[in-house]
């Protein structure tokens, strides 16, 4: 059974859409609301809710938490629902930001991201309550593609100064490179893949770096990816390095050839194969 927890649902409209890279765009919302979510940890998923085509409003489903499941609606006006992360919320401007990677207008996440006018709605449930990204350690290492940016943005930016951290990111172009700031001791690689889900090298560099810093002890991995780049490092740091479960969060944001929804259940049972 899923846990309730304190969960808002609201709808926010579309106030500005800024292009940080070609294929990156930062959407900002607005809404006499977004205070409900002001103790919200940046970094953390959210869930958007999209009017399916012909419908005007957002109708927010209702989620059955014996079930695990979002209740029925009518079809004409059941939302897409899609996982993002919440990248940040200025209180006196009443915005929240939400980064979505553009690849095209076939997804409805990314059409909604590139065509939306300003003033459409766009339906947002997060929990309320701060949460942990990652526990205390003295080296962290990150792995990820476009779609962990916006995470791994954010705990970049909340590390301690202390703290020493090496990320390998995937792209791509060179133009998709970002800029990420952190008070950490950081070394930050971006690899350049055009074809996204395909001929990755994340999993293959990333080991490298994990191989040169083979006498940490005190550590931790973030890895948000590719379900295949995801399941090789696991299987790798679990299995071949034997690092513990409390030393590593791995998840797999997405499934090449596949939508979410249809790709959820295998990437679910992924993560838990090794919990």
């Amino acid at each position: 059974m899923a846990k309730k927890g304190n969960i808002q649902r609201k709808v926010f409209t579309l106030k500005n859409r800024e292009y940080i890279t070609p294929h990156y765009i930062r959407i900002t919302l607005s809404g006499n609301d977004v205070a409900d979510f002001k103790n919200t940890t940046i970094g953390v998923n959210n869930k958007i809710f999209i009017a399916p085509e012909g419908c005007a409003e957002v109708h927010l489903p209702e989620f059955d938490f014996e079930k695990g499941a979002w209740k029925p609606q009518e079809e004409s006006i059941k939302p897409y629902v899609r996982t993002y992360t919440h990248r940040g919320i200025d209180l006196e401007k009443n915005e929240l930001y939400i980064d979505f990677v553009a690849h095209g207008d076939e997804g409805p996440a990314s059409n909604w991201a590139i065509n939306a006018e300003i003033g459409d709605p766009l339906g947002v449930a997060m929990g309320c309550d701060p949460s942990e990204l990652y526990p205390e350690a003295a080296w962290y290492i990150l792995v990820g593609d476009g779609t962990a940016i916006p995470v791994l943005g954010a705990i970049l930016e909340s590390l301690p100064v202390d703290a020493r951290v090496n990320a390998v990111i995937e792209v791509e172009s060179v133009e998709d490179i970002q800029e990420l700031p952190t008070h950490a001791e950081s070394k930050i690689e971006w690899l350049i893949n055009p074809h996204s889900g395909q001929n990755s090298e994340l999993a293959k560099r990333a080991k490298e770096i994990i191989a040169e810093h083979s006498d940490e002890m005190s550590k931790f991995g973030y890895v948000a990816a590719e379900f295949d780049t995801v399941k090789e490092l696991r299987n790798y740091l679990r299995k071949e390095l034997n690092w513990t479960k409390d030393e590593l969060y791995a998840y797999s944001y997405w499934k090449f050839g596949k939508a979410e929804s249809a790709s959820e259940a295998d990437r679910r049972a992924e993560k838990a194969s090794l919990e």
